[in-house]
């Protein structure tokens, strides 16, 4: 029966339908939004078997950490924290989405919520005020319940002592973990562990072996940082499932990133993907395999840590690599209703826009590969990483990408072609060394382009592709890039760039998405 209460919930029009999707059970929303049901005292992906609650016991929550305040504890049967993210925090481009960009990539954890706040040019208690408004719940609240996830991930499918888990997820002490899982799951380490049974959100913390059927060598991770200490400092190895949003291209954001992969430092195809890549304590490798089904895919990946307390910022920044989080569905139902897309959308479906695991790497590639064919700027890229770049010993790498000040000191001598372009590398290098300037996940677009073609060299097409790249903005068409408008002409569209700009309006928010599909088919 329903109620005068339910009615009145039910009059609000985002709080409709978001009831109707958590009683239809559909995944395409689970981690777009938390069910909390307060008759029981607990919160579910919308998904979850249980029986549909009454709209009059049910809250509806952007964030864990919101239900959490709530005094909302997680589902067991769900396991509502064990699905891909939101995607809000890149469609978004406000405050609280570029706060929850750097609280997942544990800023608070390394900086405090002063630092977090400095970094997005607010004070704490302005930030507080903010996302407490608009996420139900403060900075502290947020990050402890990134925590939180991590660690039930860990405990329930790895072999990772419980005390070496406690630093992975970022805690401080085995106290704070201890006391935060009790508070937030009503339960200890131990017992998730004991009772997870096969819970396939993360696999063995144990290097394991490249498959036959891999077109590229990559082998697993050796034992140069062989299995976890109990503290911070101590390496770690282990093998993660991350999960994807499906429909996953994964084979196509993969080859992607292959196609562009520097010798030394990347390896792969359209099955694996392997790099080496800076962290906040230390130099780190992983490598990334398909893995999961159509209706849930995944990726394998195997990460090699000179230090436990980086795997949170490692699996934040491959998720955002990959675009794990993207809202595959929409995307293509939207992009889809364009006659233009629509095969390529039904050839290659959940395409996604590749991220970037470094800003500032980002950035040199950007610059590098203006006007020069994928070739040529790998060519370039492995002569000034050969050169300059950090020599490192693990898997089969040998490489770090060199740093904004190992470029400012030696990129002159070793950069090859128009001096003004070198002008502009080295310019941009002592720019990144000196803190001139900053390549940040809490930038807003607007900001972080505005200030790159602020500088000599850097034009709209390399600013929008660092933009699109590391903030992971979804609505960025790069329409003077020769590549896109020779895939608009392949699929009927206009070449030419500013008919193409006009034509791609009834693509907004998703021109990102769009670019890789004119990419893509200028490349078949």
């Amino acid at each position: 029966m329903t109620t005068t209460a339910d009615t009145a919930k039910l009059s609000d029009p985002l709080f409709a339908q978001r009831y109707r999707a958590m009683s239809s059970r559909d995944a395409r929303f689970d981690g777009q939004f938390i069910t909390g049901v307060h008759s029981t005292g607990i919160y579910c992906r919308p998904s979850c078997p249980a029986v549909t609650p009454k709209p009059s016991n049910v809250s509806f929550y952007l964030t864990a950490a919101a239900a959490h305040e709530a005094g909302l504890r997680a589902c067991k049967r769900c396991l509502p924290d064990a699905v891909p993210g939101s995607p809000e925090w890149n469609v978004r481009d406000d405050l609280a989405a570029r706060a929850m960009r750097l609280i997942s990539d544990g800023t608070v954890e390394r900086e405090g919520v002063p630092g977090l706040a400095s970094r997005l040019g607010y004070t704490p208690r302005h930030l507080g005020r903010v996302l407490v408004t608009e996420l139900g719940a403060g900075p502290l609240a947020l990050a402890r319940a990134h925590r939180a996830q991590t660690a039930r991930l860990l405990l329930a499918g790895t072999e990772l002592p419980i005390t070496d888990i406690a630093f992975a997820a970022g805690f401080t002490s085995v106290r704070q973990f201890n006391e935060t899982i009790a508070a937030i799951y009503h339960t200890t380490p131990g017992a998730i562990r004991s009772a997870s049974g096969g819970v396939p959100a993360v696999i063995r913390s144990t290097a394991v072996a490249a498959p036959a059927a891999t077109r590229v060598a990559i082998p697993a991770l050796g034992p140069t940082l062989a299995s976890a200490g109990a503290a911070p400092g101590h390496p770690a190895a282990l093998t993660l499932r991350l999960p994807a949003r499906a429909p996953f291209d994964g084979a196509g954001v993969l080859g992607f990133l292959s196609a562009r992969a520097i010798p030394g430092v990347e390896a792969g195809d359209h099955t694996s993907y392997a790099r080496t890549m800076r962290l906040p304590h230390g130099v780190a490798s992983v490598v990334l395999r398909l893995s999961g089904t159509d209706a849930a895919p995944a990726i394998t990946c195997e990460a090699s840590l000179a230090d436990v307390a980086d795997l949170a910022p490692l699996v934040a920044r491959v998720r955002r690599l990959l675009d794990l989080d993207a809202d595959a569905q929409a995307i293509d139902d939207a992009l889809a209703t364009d006659p233009a897309l629509r095969a390529s959308v039904r050839a290659a479906p959940g395409r996604r826009v590749p991220g970037s695991v470094d800003g500032e790497e980002t950035l040199f590639r950007a610059i590098i590969g203006q006007q020069v064919s994928v070739a040529g700027a790998r060519t370039t890229l492995s002569r000034l990483t050969e050169a300059l770049g950090s020599t490192v010993q693990i898997g089969p790498f040998r490489h770090v990408f060199p740093t904004a000040a190992q470029i400012a000191a030696g990129g002159r001598e070793v950069l090859r072609g128009p001096t003004r372009r070198i002008d502009t590398i080295v310019a941009v290098a002592e720019a990144l060394a000196s803190g001139a300037l900053v390549i940040d996940l809490g930038e807003s677009r607007d900001d972080l382009e505005a200030r790159l073609t602020a500088l000599p060299g850097i034009g709209p097409w390399t600013a929008g592709y660092v933009a699109m790249r590391v903030l992971g903005s979804p609505d960025i068409l790069l329409t003077s890039d020769l590549a896109i408008r020779h895939g608009a002409v392949r699929l009927g569209l206009p070449g030419d760039a500013r008919a193409l700009e006009l034509r791609a309006a009834a693509w907004a928010p998703w021109r990102s998405y769009a670019g890789m599909h004119l990419w893509r088919a200028a490349q078949a």
